[in-house]
């Protein structure tokens, strides 16, 4: 992986971010055990009153499957930090925490936490695309498609399909068997198997308590609207108009990272609610990090807040963007490469 920076187009060399950041990776313990008891209490209680509410015929309850998703959410955020070994910086607690969580995200940690880094140790190049990613082609490969290929790629980077019925497939489909890592040895599998065990049993336990209704119409819209949120943040965090994409010798980690990712600057309680995520340029610098102390950076460290900065206004604004144009070096819309010719 090549670490050396060029000089910006300032002409000013940029600093070697990873080793600046690595100041930061420290976790605090009892923070972090403060943060999993914050989210992990009110998604069992918002859970288990809708779970009640359901069951009782109240079915206004419902209105608590939001609240729970912004949670169950949160708690993936978590379950993140701990793939990254930076949430109590212990690799056996970190490791069950986020095996223990990836049984309610329906994710197995172990084989997402392997697919995850090589999404970190590739993002931006476009010879290693098509891995714990969203498929991006470029102009020329879209138009090198045959009809029934250029329909296949629009069906999936249509909105319904990108934030509606793919994160139902990944979540509860995909994601049982390890897909990608079919003959990287026992672990994926051991990873999708077990958690997919755990989630029958903890499903059979919920049908038995409360029914087949409370759980169909409490626990997987919860799950399903979680996932299609996430998706969303995965989406917008390196899916923007100025992203950067290289490939061979012009990749470069530190350019890709930091100008291949955002910064969803997000209102506060949205930015609670997906634990700094969209501070995801950062995370991309130094992904062992805690998510609670990405703040800290942007206050240290002013000159990121405006690098690849987009609202929440900006973020809808990046959903025609599926095509990479290689000559003016941005992401485009189906109608602007069209027009390209």
């Amino acid at each position: 992986m090549k670490t050396n920076n060029p000089p910006s187009t300032t002409g000013v060399r940029e600093p070697v971010w990873p080793k600046v950041l690595s100041n930061y990776r420290k976790p605090r313990r009892t923070r972090s055990a403060i943060e999993l008891a914050i989210t992990l209490v009110p998604f069992a209680l918002l859970w288990a009153l809708a779970f009640a509410a359901v069951s009782y015929g109240i079915w206004w309850g419902l209105l608590l499957i939001i609240p729970a998703a912004g949670f169950l959410l949160r708690l993936f955020i978590i379950q993140h930090d701990c793939g990254h070994g930076s949430f109590f910086a212990n690799r056996h607690f970190d490791n069950w925490t986020g095996r223990a969580i990836g049984v309610l995200t329906l994710t197995p940690y172990d084989y997402w936490r392997r697919m995850h880094a090589k999404h970190h140790a590739s993002t931006g190049n476009l010879d290693e695309r098509g891995v714990g990613d969203i498929m991006t082609l470029t102009v020329a490969e879209y138009k090198a498609l045959s009809r029934w290929g250029r329909l296949r790629y629009r069906l999936y980077r249509h909105p319904i399909v990108m934030f509606g019925i793919g994160p139902i497939w990944l979540f509860l489909f995909e994601q049982r068997l390890p897909i990608g890592m079919m003959r990287a040895g026992a672990e994926p599998w051991i990873s999708t198997m077990a958690t997919n065990l755990s989630v029958v049993l903890l499903a059979t336990a919920m049908i038995w308590l409360g029914g087949v209704g409370p759980f169909f119409f409490v626990h997987l819209p919860i799950v399903i609207l979680a996932a299609s949120i996430g998706v969303w943040l995965f989406y917008v965090q390196h899916q923007f108009e100025e992203t950067h994409w290289s490939q061979g010798s012009d990749w470069e980690f530190q350019e890709a990272a930091l100008h291949g990712s955002s910064h969803y600057d997000l209102p506060g309680v949205l930015r609670w609610f997906t634990g700094n995520i969209g501070i995801h340029h950062v995370h991309h610098l130094a992904s062992r990090v805690p998510y609670y102390r990405l703040p800290e950076i942007l206050r240290d460290h002013p000159e990121l807040s405006e690098v690849g900065r987009i609202t929440l206004r900006d973020s809808l604004r990046s959903v025609p963007l599926v095509l990479w144009d290689e000559t003016s070096r941005r992401l485009v819309s189906f109608r602007k490469a069209k027009a390209l010719g």
